[in-house]
């Protein structure tokens, strides 16, 4: 069936509209509607007596179609004389009546032939962003234009359903696409100077949003609602609605209620509160303007009137109606409803995602399933920021972020300040603010939510110098100076600074290789230099378990003596110039055990060391642990750690000691799936402990492993046994030349674990800053988390390994090869081997 094209046919409308309005006296308004062979009349209720007439007519004396036809009369109208009553009517009542006119008489045909097809409606397919969640499915990360969770009409709850039909369509159940009753209530409304109602149906919104744009034209009502008709044909209600509720925008870059569930109020569709419910059916009216974010009264109000409809039409009870009204909504604020603790994470696995979708990525649906551990996650992100923050106050105050000139003029003052302010965005609890007023002992500032502060004297002590009058114009504080501000437990305010130096952690299962936190840097906001993986630093001493394994095949054991006295080496044997290399606290011990030297990190004895084993042979040996040989020196430097390696490539040697002597592979992504929840991806659970992966002597892992707890147990890392209370601890500090780089890497069960901090452009970190204070207690206050309640380990000692001169040697070397001395003179060899 096709929309009735008119040839040589002759269209009447003859409208007789009100004039006033008169209380409760009723009469009717007349309408023709006149084509060769059909005549209707429609009655319109509850309109009064006096009235002005107004006649029209129009041919359509050619064969264009109907549609393009009423899509001509429609804009004709606006020119002739049915508009000149508008100081009589309404205009609005004067497009209603005639779209009614034209409307009715093919409600019940075929739609016009050149409507769109309804393909978009019948295989849905919106856009859904790319989501990223933890292995316990907490969302950190999501990549799209719209924010949309697309739930089913079954799994929408009934008091969100009548939420919306109530101040939206609440005869949706019973029209047939175009609700006549509803556009006369409106009428009757806006002639009345009564509450605004709109005329669109549920349908009708789904055509303009799925079909339409949104001007204000005649013509496109007109196909909107022929469209309804043709909507209403082709879909059951629960159909239309389930789409309808899925698509609308609802602000915030969200679409769909149950997005707007998450974004708003962090809760699924199904656990929202009758109050709540109604806040969301007030949003699409206006939802850019009466969001609860950006509007909190108005979403307010709006939602006040949702919850009115709602008991006037008998779904709520009074008592659940003044019950909403009163309850107290808390909104998230802006990007609330994601965890933003792990972006550089949601950051790699875009990039992945990416790379095999392109732009599908951000529309497919895809939601990509991590390894990650939201505790780990959660312990990791508060472990840097505060040892960060705890390195940076240790340390002088660099002055303000930046200088605004203040305007007097309040208005132009306070526009001047949120527009700087939005130029330097928050770092979580650490805001930016514009002082306005200030002495050496109080300071005044406003904050991006326009806020006034004060900070007393208190707060001000890091400040002092650029308190000061005499302090330099790059440090000095005055009016129209960025600073920032943090807030304590007690509601005080104190002034603070953004951190400059860099940070990374990484924390991996050490069986499987699967991640469970990772943490790029401060603030990722602030730069996505993603540190774990891309920041090649010199490791200092935590190089030196390596150096120290590859000896063991040569003979050395934990119990071998090294003498530890000043040594140079000659440019013959450094192939350059002399070469003294130095221990970082400058004493020297005389004869140590390996084990002895590896705990107090003696660079002498890790470079003599090197020596009996030769450079070539060390740095031949790492590559088996991860590291890349192009990366590190051929020369007794190595022994030191002057080659380059990422903290990632730290975590993935480290595990090899922790698990025995396995490589692991590290991996982030556990699942892939689409919208239809079609999996796109799934990794193949990892086998421990594989002999294939082998890349050490278990013998060897067991006695490194029992050095690095003796790091941990009276060594350089010995704070982490005293603090967390536990000797199933192991790791090695790393401090590299002129503290340029911090290190810390270590295990305990099956996670290893490495932190470090240094600056991007390579400085010093201070004279006083080593591994032990810069990196060690970033990790002890994760492995505080995620161990807690965790029973302790013990390795076990594999076979072929004994106890020989109170440490561990390998059975092979017990009656032959072993070297139990290095560099000591003859009388010191005899006396310490003479030695009980």
């Amino acid at each position: 069936m096709h929309f009735p094209t008119p040839k040589k046919a002759t269209w009447l409308l003859e409208l007789t509209v009100p004039n006033e309005l008169n209380g409760g006296r009723r009469s009717s308004c007349l309408l023709r509607t006149r084509t060769p062979g059909s005549s209707k009349k429609l009655q319109l209720s509850g309109i009064n007596n006096q009235s002005c007439n107004t006649r029209w007519s129009c041919r359509n004396d050619n064969e264009q179609s109907s549609s393009a036809w009423l899509s001509h009369t429609a804009r004709t109208l606006g020119h002739i004389g049915l508009f000149d009553v508008k100081h009589l009517i309404s205009p609005f009542l004067c497009r209603l009546v005639l779209l009614w006119a034209v409307a009715l008489p093919f409600a019940s045909a075929a739609t016009p032939l050149d409507l769109p097809n309804l393909d978009a409606l019948m295989d849905y397919r919106p856009k859904i962003p790319l989501r990223v969640y933890t292995s316990d499915n907490v969302l950190i990360g999501e990549f799209g234009q719209e924010r949309r969770d697309v739930v089913a009409i079954k799994d929408i709850p009934l008091v969100q359903k009548q939420a919306l039909l109530a101040i939206e369509d609440s005869r949706f159940y019973e029209h047939g696409g175009v609700d006549f009753k509803g556009m006369a209530r409106a009428v009757i409304a806006d002639l009345s100077g009564g509450l605004k109602q709109g005329a669109s149906t549920i349908t009708m919104q789904v055509a303009r949003d799925f079909f339409l744009t949104k001007e204000k034209l005649f013509s496109r009502k007109v196909t909107e609602v022929m469209l309804a008709y043709k909507i209403e044909r082709a879909l059951t209600k629960d159909q239309i609605l389930e789409l309808y509720m899925n698509q609308i925008y609802m602000g915030q870059r969200t679409y769909g209620f149950g997005s707007a569930a998450r974004v708003y109020f962090g809760k699924a569709l199904k656990d929202l509160s009758i109050a709540q419910a109604a806040m969301l059916a007030g949003l699409p009216q206006a939802p850019s303007s009466i969001n609860p974010v950006a509007n909190p009264k108005g979403a307010k109000a709006r939602q006040h009137l949702v919850l009115r409809r709602m008991r006037d039409l008998g779904y709520i009870n009074e008592a659940q109606y003044k019950s909403a009204l009163q309850e107290n909504i808390h909104t998230l604020g802006e990007g609330q409803s994601i965890n933003g603790h792990a972006q550089f994470v949601a950051e790699m696995v875009r990039q992945t995602m990416y790379a095999q979708f392109k732009e599908e990525t951000y529309t497919r649906g895809i939601s990509v399933i991590t390894t990650l551990v939201q505790s780990d996650q959660e312990a990791a992100y508060d472990a840097v920021r505060r040892n960060v923050m705890a390195f940076d106050q240790r340390h002088s105050y660099r002055g303000p972020e930046a200088l605004v000139a203040l305007p007097r003029n309040t208005i132009e003052r306070q526009k001047s300040i949120e527009a700087t302010l939005q130029q330097h965005p928050a770092s979580d609890k650490l805001l930016s603010a514009v002082t306005i007023a200030v002495t050496p002992k109080s300071l005044r500032a406003i904050l991006a939510t326009g806020d006034e502060i004060q900070i007393g004297a208190e707060g001000l002590r890091r400040a002092a110098a650029a308190l000061a009058p005499t302090a330099p114009s790059t440090l000095k504080i005055k009016p129209g100076s960025v600073i920032r501000v943090v807030q304590d437990s007690r509601g005080r305010w104190s002034i603070t600074q953004l951190p400059v130096v860099g940070a990374a952690f990484v924390a991996l299962n050490n069986q499987t290789g699967a991640y469970r936190a990772l943490v790029g840097g401060f603030d990722f906001n602030a730069s996505q230099l993603n540190h774990v993986t891309q920041a090649w630093r010199q490791p200092g001493s935590a190089i030196k378990p390596f150096i120290y394994s590859a000896a063991l095949e040569k003979g050395f054991s934990p119990g071998t003596l090294v003498n530890d006295v000043p040594l140079t080496l000659s440019g013959l044997e450094t192939g350059g110039q002399p070469w003294q290399p130095q221990n970082d606290d400058d004493v020297y011990d005389g004869p140590i055990t390996l084990r002895v030297a590896l705990a107090q990190s003696k660079n002498v004895a890790a470079v003599r060391l090197l020596r009996a084993i030769t450079p070539k042979y060390a740095h031949d040996f790492l590559p088996r642990f991860g590291f890349d040989a192009t990366k590190q020196p051929v020369n007794y430097t190595l022994a030191l750690g002057t080659g380059s390696v990422t903290p990632l490539q730290m975590a993935q040697a480290y595990s090899v000691f922790a698990n025995g002597g396995f490589q692991v592979n590290p991996h982030l992504i556990k699942k892939v799936v689409d919208t239809r929840g079609t999996v796109l991806f799934e990794a193949k659970p990892a086998v421990p402990a594989q002999e294939t992966a082998r890349v050490l002597d278990a013998r060897k892992a067991f006695i490194i492993d029992s050095m690095l707890h003796e790091v941990t147990s009276s060594g350089t890392g010995a704070a982490a046994s005293q603090k967390l209370g536990r000797q199933d601890l192991a790791g090695k500090t790393g401090t590299s030349s002129q503290a340029f780089d911090g290190w810390f890497a270590g295990y305990s069960g099956d996670t290893t674990a490495v932190a470090w901090m240094g600056y991007d452009e390579p400085r010093s970190l201070g004279g006083r800053e080593f591994g032990a204070t810069l990196a060690l207690p970033i990790w002890i206050d994760f492995m505080r988390v995620t161990l807690a309640g965790m029973p302790l380990n013990q390795a076990l000692k594999p076979a072929g390994v004994t106890q020989s001169q109170g440490d561990w040697m390998l059975d092979e070397f017990l009656n032959t090869g072993a070297i139990r001395t290095l560099d000591l003179d003859a009388p010191q060899a005899l006396e310490e081997l003479a030695s009980p």
